[in-house]
């Protein structure tokens, strides 16, 4: 299984920048997705999940921000960051949990994501 990440990128406080994860696999009906990060020193942390029937859940300091979503025919799934400020500056990565065929986890290779002025 692989998942390509792309659209991270530098943008200034306060801007917006989407990210989009595709996985090589059929995700409908079978996968959790969703996107963690890392900031430079800090531990790898859960950013938002996205559930077989599109439940979402986010972490605190992303709520009303951050927007995850799934487009299930093109096996991909979008992180859409608005308001973005200088802590949200870390490498962010792709996670697939297969809960059906394989039970495994997977990790995308990671986009940076740097918010400066």
């Amino acid at each position: 299984v692989q998942l390509q990440a792309s659209g991270g990128g530098l943008v200034q406080p306060g801007g917006s920048l989407r990210l989009s994860c595709t996985a090589s696999i059929n995700i409908y009906g079978i996968a959790i997705m969703g996107w963690y990060r890392q900031a430079p020193g800090k531990q790898r942390e859960l950013v938002a999940t996205v559930g077989l029937g599109g439940f979402a859940t986010y972490a605190d300091s992303v709520k009303g921000r951050f927007t995850i979503s799934r487009d299930n025919p093109k096996n991909t799934v979008h992180l859409q960051m608005n308001s973005l400020k200088p802590e949200d500056t870390a490498i962010y990565y792709c996670n697939l949990r297969d809960l059906i065929t394989t039970r495994n986890e997977y990790w995308g290779q990671g986009t940076q994501v740097t918010v400066s002025s």
